[in-house]
């Protein structure tokens, strides 16, 4: 790793911060990397290496391995991150945000972005983990299925509460207990990204499209409907329509969700499943409408007066990337102190006003409207209290749930 040196960053527009809804271009690379569905690290060197070597599967193991913390006397922290998924000023040399902690307390930030995908960084981060060793890394953001993944193994450490009072206070509610982390002892969400419906208002030409069902079954929409090649995005939205519960879901309902879209396939209602370059597809108008995610859709709107999304009034689908500490890390306390450092509502508007996500942070509305007041009143960065109670999240897997869904899932989709 190398010390904090933002060199490798991208070219960013000027005055990107002041202007999130033009400059803010972490959502259309960044979600496109994080396109890595479950199944991969089953076939990738995953669960079955492990269980192979003596090490449990998932879901059979809770509790990490702390080790001799070094933060009072080593005033860093090592952060491993995703491409273009923090603050950057205008130079694009410098993350204010992450400036003005090492002023603050003194603790300097080692900033990597070296995740590129979830199955990918697994595989580095494995071996060390597996082995009882320090990654070098002294805080990870990892999308939820495998931050809950780790949490099972026994890979990351139990977070101290007492270093963490922000990040309990302002924590927004709809994220406070996840069903793989129960009141947040291990995690804390970076950002969410929600799924929601996108359409181009030229290409559908008066059509009304509100729900899944609308993409599902309206004929005048057949061949021109995109649906996510991410299995918990695209089955999710669609069991939600069905009336179920993304928490609560069985074998049955899952199933019946598949061939809900598997009959939208075969009559060529469903054009395809995409990634991220859905927004190709909508922008041209080959897709009148799709499932699409939030922070791709704040910027898509804002490059063209085409382009708006709906909520529907079944709900819609949210992941989160989460921060976690890995076994044996050097700087658990320091590590601690930058996570609440991001649970403060003027750092967390710092952060959402320049990478478009929804913030995970409460009170952050009347510290972003400083910034940008677009961003401010725009729902897809700042979930109003009617969106926060639309939101649900898939529910845990177990390793058989997850190779059995992401096989019919591949099967649907032709991957």
């Amino acid at each position: 790793m190398q010390q904090y040196e933002p060199d490798r960053l991208p070219p960013l527009q000027a005055a990107a911060l002041q202007r999130s809804l033009q400059g803010g271009r972490a959502s259309l690379p960044r979600r496109s990397l994080l396109r890595a569905a479950t199944g991969g690290v089953l076939a990738a060197g995953g669960l079955g290496a492990l269980s192979a070597c003596g090490i449990p599967a998932a879901g059979k193991t809770r509790g990490g391995t702390s080790a001799d913390d070094h933060s009072a006397k080593e005033k860093i922290v090592h952060f491993s991150n995703w491409t273009e998924y923090i603050d950057v000023d205008d130079s694009g040399k410098h993350h204010p945000t992450l400036d003005t902690f090492r002023k603050r307390t003194g603790i300097s930030v080692t900033y990597t972005e070296d995740i590129n995908d979830n199955n990918e960084f697994f595989g580095k981060i494995k071996p060390q983990l597996a082995a009882g060793q320090d990654t070098g890394r002294d805080l990870i953001v990892l999308t939820d299925w495998l931050a809950a993944r780790l949490i099972r193994l026994g890979w990351v450490q139990k977070l101290d509460a007492s270093n963490l009072p922000h990040a309990f206070a302002n924590l927004a509610p709809q994220f406070r207990s996840p069903d793989w982390d129960p009141g947040r002892a291990y995690s804390y969400p970076w950002q969410a990204i929600p799924t929601v419906i996108a359409y181009n208002k030229k290409a559908l030409d008066g059509i009304q499209v509100k729900s899944v069902s609308d993409l599902l079954d309206n004929p005048k929409l057949k061949g021109r409907v995109g649906f996510l090649s991410e299995m918990r995005d695209s089955v999710g939205m669609t069991l939600l329509d069905m009336g179920k519960h993304l928490e609560t879901f069985t074998d049955d309902d899952f199933d019946a969700a598949i061939a809900r879209l598997q009959k939208a396939v075969d009559k060529g209602q469903i054009r395809r499943f995409t990634g991220n370059d859905y927004t190709s597809d909508l922008t041209k108008g080959d897709f009148a409408a799709c499932l699409a995610w939030a922070g791709d859709v704040v910027q898509l709107k804002a490059d063209s007066p085409d382009i708006d999304f709906v909520i529907p009034d079944s709900g819609y689908h949210t992941s989160t990337d989460n921060l976690l500490i890995p076994n044996k890390a050097r700087h658990k306390t320091n590590a601690e102190r930058l996570i609440d450092f991001y649970y403060e509502p003027e750092q967390a508007a710092a952060l959402a006003a320049y990478i478009n996500y929804v913030t995970p942070v409460d009170g952050v509305k009347p510290y972003l409207a400083k910034i940008d007041k677009d961003a401010a009143n725009n729902p897809l960065i700042v979930p109003d209290k009617a969106m926060q109670a639309k939101s649900h999240s898939f529910r845990s897997l177990s390793q058989k749930e997850e190779t059995a869904y992401e096989a019919k899932f591949a099967k649907l989709t032709g991957a």
